[in-house]
Formats: structure tokens, C-alpha cells, sequence
């Protein structure tokens, strides 16, 4: 049969849009199928304030009247604000192992990017570098971990017979909790913190959490400007973000390093929602909700590892020995509770395969890659 790509309009055309994902992973042990109302309210123009910035459309390749593949194209007016380089992106790319339906969505995304003026493609990015990003290459026997995405070995044949090359790598960490930091670095790591009385330590105040994801927010932004493709995150992207996470976050996880009472480093984990939702298919009807509502009150007893999705140190204490002293200060601080809270493991990521520093930083303190995702570019 031939392929058949249509784009999402209709009711039908969306639940074809989750089941093209299930056709291509659901035999995978370790594939956690993401929430679908979570994935349809991402996707909503009206719920997403990526769409303050972004459009987006997306697709469904159907043989013999299943979906056996999808995609998204979106472009992002605040990358071209800033990067001016006519790149478009794709994402949310899942598809059976047969090079002609994913060579048919390929075409189909990068057509409608040419129309819209671009001259390049780069992805996967489901919406932009600030959510899910990049293709898993390697470490396909681990589950993928909250906000990080999951593939077959074969989509990287796909992927590049369709004509995309390598952009960049980038790495996950898993790092475990009780071999990090070992104790006379945290002993050196303490007098340093007597010593100097310009710094500080704390956890994130309930009573100020707007106030101080924020300050997460602006700290990530000032600390990564110079990073592949970086992309400051807006007001009303922040106050999203933390309406979004907030039933999820534990305050003794987010930790903050001042100087002179100013937040100059933070470090921020998040109890692994994907081992909440993984057995729950993708949806929360009809009583998955409770389940899901009983792990998120009860989420120590059902989670054993974290994700450090956001850390950064502020930029004039870079390349510096008290920038090092701030970051191993919160990501000890992380570290320690995390162990007092029953989460042993973590996943650092991503980290690009061109940042020496961070990367050096985590294997100082027992980090080892287990996981790499690819991002892919393309001329149009």
C-alpha cells in the first residue's frame, strides 16, 4: 500500500497522532508512552505560550488506513529573531521501520518549512530546545526519563536516509547519588562555605515559588546564552513552566547558591514522572487519574530516581574558583537530599558533547553517559 500523509485537524486525525507513536514503541519494555492530554495541551495554541511565538504543524502517515508515522514542522520567530538563519525545525518524529513513510513525512514537514521561507531544518525538538530535545542514538536498554525522549535503533537509519546529517550530540549522565561528591570534597566544600561569608545556601521557599522559579528561570538564561542554540525562556513561558511543575517539584530538591545574599548558582531535580505514567498507556481515563493523582501525593514510594534537568552558574563567576565552589555547593546540596529522600539515582541531562566543563564536572563527581541524543540539520 502506499504511504498516505495527512495533516492533524480533526478529532480523529489527533487520535491517530498518539496511535502512530504505539504502533512504532508499544513493543518496547522500556518505551513510557507519554500522557496524551499532557502532550495535546503542549500542542494547544491556546494553553502553550511557545505559540506567543512559534506555529506549528503536524502530520500522520497512514498504510492501509493505519497510522504508521508522524511529525511536526514549527517555526520559532524568537530563534530567527535572534539566530537570523532561516531554520526551521521538526520534532514529536515517530514512524514503523520502512524508509518510505518516514521519507514521505520528511517531505511533507520540510515542503511546508520551504514555504514558510526557511532554507534549513534542524530537530528534533518537540516544541524548541527548551522542552524534548534531540534523537536517541544510543542507550536504547534504559526508559527514558522525564522530558526526554525514546526511539528504535532503526529511526537513525530513517532519520539520515532521508537525508539529514549530524548536527550535535548530547549526552545523559547517570549519576549515583551516593558516590557523588565524595565525602572530603563535601568537608573542603563546607569550609569553604565558612570561610566565605559572602556565600550562602538554600532550598526553594514555598511561600515565594513564583519568585523563585523565576529566579531558576534567570539564572538558566544568563548561564547558557552561549550555548547551541540557546533560547531565553519568556515571562508567561516561566509562569507556565511552574504552573506545570509544581505539583511535581519537592522543595529540598531545588537549591540555590547566593552571594551576598544575591542567587548567583542554582540546581534543580525532579522526581522521575516517567516511572509514574509508565503503565498508564498514555491516558488517564477512565481511572488512571487516581492512580496517577495517589503516586504524584505519594511519589518517594513510587519514584527511585531524579532528573536534573536545569543548572547553571551566573557568568561573572565563570572559568572562576568560587564559580566551581557555587556549583558543587547546590549540586551537593541536591545530592545530599536526595539520598535523605530515598531517590539514589540521577540522570543529568542534556549536556553537549562541546561543553568540556560541565561534562567534566559531572564525571568529577561520578557521572557516566549512558544515553546520547542526536540533533539533525538539513539544507531545504
Amino acid at each position: 500500500m502506499s504511504t498516505i500523509v495527512r495533516q492533524v485537524q480533526t478529532s480523529a486525525d489527533w487520535t491517530a497522532f498518539f496511535e502512530a507513536a504505539h504502533t512504532a514503541q508499544a513493543h518496547d519494555p522500556v518505551w513510557v508512552p507519554p500522557l496524551r492530554l499532557m502532550q495535546r495541551m503542549q500542542l494547544d495554541p491556546k494553553k502553550n505560550p511557545w505559540f506567543d511565538h512559534g506555529e506549528a504543524a503536524l502530520w500522520v502517515a497512514f498504510k492501509d488506513n493505519k497510522p504508521v508515522g508522524r511529525i511536526s514542522a514549527q517555526i520559532d520567530r524568537a530563534h530567527l529573531d535572534l539566530r537570523k538563519d532561516q531554520t526551521g525545525f521538526f520534532g514529536f518524529f515517530e514512524c514503523i521501520e520502512d524508509q518510505d513513510v518516514a521519507n514521505a513525512l520528511f517531505a511533507t514537514a520540510t515542503a511546508w518549512l520551504k514555504e514558510k521561507g526557511m532554507a534549513r531544518v534542524l530537530g528534533p525538538f518537540s516544541l524548541n530546545i527548551n522542552e524534548e530535545s534531540g534523537l536517541l542514538v544510543d542507550g536504547f536498554a534504559a526508559p527514558p526519563r522525564m522530558m526526554m525522549g525514546h526511539a528504535q535503533p532503526y529511526y537513525q537509519t530513517l532519520v539520515e536516509g532521508a537525508g539529514l546529517t549530524k548536527a550535535v550530540d548530547m549526552y545523559a549522565y547517570l549519576t549515583p547519588m551516593d558516590t557523588a561528591l565524595p565525602y572530603k570534597q563535601m568537608k573542603w566544600l563546607q569550609r569553604a562555605l565558612d570561610r566565605d561569608k559572602r556565600l550562602s545556601l538554600r532550598p526553594l521557599n514555598p511561600k515565594k515559588f513564583d519568585d523563585d522559579i523565576a529566579t531558576v528561570v534567570r539564572i538558566f538564561n544568563a548561564a547558557w546564552v552561549d550555548n547551541w542554540n540557546s533560547l531565553p525562556m519568556t515571562a508567561r513561558e516561566v509562569h507556565h513552566m511552574a504552573s506545570d511543575l509544581k505539583p511535581l517539584l519537592i522543595p529540598e530538591l531545588v537549591w540555590f547558591a547566593e552571594v551576598d545574599g544575591v542567587p548567583a548558582a542554582m540546581c534543580v531535580a525532579f522526581p522521575d514522572l516517567n516511572e509514574m505514567i509508565k503503565d498508564l498507556n498514555g491516558t488517564l481515563l477512565p481511572f488512571n487519574w487516581a492512580k496517577l493523582a495517589w503516586r504524584m501525593l505519594n511519589r518517594r514510594s513510587f519514584v527511585s530516581g531524579t532528573r536534573v534537568p536545569l543548572m547553571g552558574v551566573m557568568p561573572e563567576y565563570k572559568n572562576k574558583t568560587v564559580g566551581s565552589v557555587l556549583a558543587l555547593l547546590t549540586v551537593g546540596s541536591v545530592r545530599r537530599e536526595s539520598l535523605r529522600l530515598g531517590f539514589p539515582v540521577c540522570e543529568m541531562s542534556w549536556v553537549l558533547e562541546s561543553n568540556p566543563q560541565t561534562r567534566h564536572s559531572i564525571e568529577d563527581i561520578g557521572g557516566k553517559i549512558y544515553k546520547t541524543y542526536r540533533m539533525y540539520e538539513k539544507a531545504i
